[in-house]
């Protein structure tokens, strides 16, 4: 089976090639969307409010426009509301995974023809793609179950396949209808979503219950069915089933949990490097050996409690990325309040980039420095992968998390409505 190449959670928007396109109107002219006539930015999903922020992808990140990304939502609270079982659903979401907040906007891609932008969005359980030029939703997919989560998009553009937490499910969509392709079982929990940068297999994490208080070691078994599964992207057919578990036993790592979490693969493929619920830390896992080969423990700070039960929704830390040339990993520790940027040969730490309650990791657009969502300053920030030190921070909505690569009209300073 062929490995992963570690940039394309960054750069596969690079790759889309979406057909969907708003008709033209006498209000509102078709944009134009050659090569030359778009730029690269940075999508900031900030999930309590239901925006996209648009912003420069390098440099001082500055704003370019925002997204509604819940246009719909009176149509969409109206079902709610009128369903008891998705209420109650609608309410866990809220006041567990939320925080007492609502979930609008998890993961998102835009298209490289700078046209739309397909959002998943938990609180709603569905995938919308939303017209970058009128704010309207282009098509809209309900997942099963109760919630969506992370999503990855194909490196063809064709598919975009997500998360469906409480159903167990990953579904694949046409990205250009919103129809399902296929779906496949997980483990508990589904989470992160990675294709192979040939397309042909789907990288699935299964993190399980993160929102319980049976957090102690010996209560891990609670915690469900935690694995990583790899399947066929054509026939969506299980390939693989990879479980932590036994790899941490190994090593003697028995009270570690085996939930992983953000995980990004090595230059040449041979690598996966991912942190796991409640450690402040990471791992290296050598794909052709199938064995955890290193372990980084990064510092924990002074003021960050111990008890896990205080760790939002299990994750310590929650956020990782590499440099291009593959030098270098930047760490997100979310509960102990920094980013570092991390040596990949020596696995040392640089300096500890004091930030808030950051949520994730990413790649500038010219690859010089490692972006960070601070989900409890409502910023994202970015760091210098040569320095280690912060470069530039840029307010955004309420409670960024994720952050992605894309592409708008050069023109474009967000949707006419």
């Amino acid at each position: 089976m062929p490995a992963i190449r570690p940039r394309h959670l960054c750069s596969v928007a690079a790759a889309l090639v979406l057909t969907l396109t708003a008709p033209a109107t006498a209000a509102t002219a078709a944009p134009d969307t050659s090569a030359a006539a778009l730029r690269e930015v940075l999508f900031v999903a900030n999930n309590w409010d239901g925006t996209a922020d648009v912003i420069k992808s390098s440099g001082d990140l500055a704003k370019i426009g925002r997204v509604n990304v819940i246009p719909d939502k009176a149509e969409r609270m109206a079902e709610i509301n009128a369903d008891p079982i998705r209420w109650i659903a609608y309410m866990t979401i809220r006041n567990s995974v939320g925080e007492g907040h609502d979930q609008f906007a998890d993961d998102m891609y835009s298209t490289p023809d700078g046209t739309s932008v397909v959002v998943s969005r938990p609180s709603f359980a569905d995938v919308v793609s939303i017209n970058l030029t009128t704010g309207a939703i282009n098509w809209r997919f309900p997942v099963s179950g109760y919630r969506a989560d992370h999503m990855a998009v194909s490196p063809d553009g064709k598919r975009v396949a997500v998360s469906a937490s409480t159903g167990n499910t990953v579904h694949v969509l046409d990205i250009t209808t919103g129809k399902q392709l296929g779906s496949f079982a997980t483990g508990d929990k589904p989470h992160e979503n990675i294709f192979s940068s040939d397309g042909k297999y789907i990288w699935n994490m299964a993190i399980g219950d993160v929102n319980t208080a049976t957090d102690a070691p010996w209560l891990d078994w609670t915690k469900g069915d935690r694995h990583i599964t790899v399947v066929d992207a054509t026939t969506y057919k299980q390939v693989k089933v990879i479980d932590m578990r036994e790899r941490l036993d190994a090593i003697g790592l028995t009270d570690y949990s085996d939930a992983v979490r953000p995980a990004v693969f090595s230059p040449d493929e041979s690598k996966l490097y991912f942190q796991v619920s409640f450690f402040n830390g990471f791992f290296e896992y050598d794909i052709a050996t199938d064995k955890i080969t290193r372990t980084k423990t990064l510092p924990k700070n002074p003021a960050t409690s111990d008890d896990r039960t205080t760790f939002v929704n299990d994750s310590r830390h929650h956020g990782i990325s590499m440099k291009p040339d593959g030098s270098k990993l930047c760490v997100a520790g979310t509960m102990d309040d920094y980013a570092t940027v991390v040596d990949r040969a020596t696995l040392k730490e640089g300096p500890l980039v004091a930030v808030s309650k950051p949520y994730w990791a990413t790649v500038s657009g010219d690859g010089k420095s490692c972006v960070v969502s601070e989900s409890g300053a409502d910023q994202v920030t970015a760091i210098d992968f040569a320095t280690g030190q912060k470069t530039v921070s840029v307010a955004v909505g309420d409670h960024p998390q994720r952050v992605r690569l894309g592409h708008v009209s050069a023109s474009w300073t967000g949707p006419a409505s």
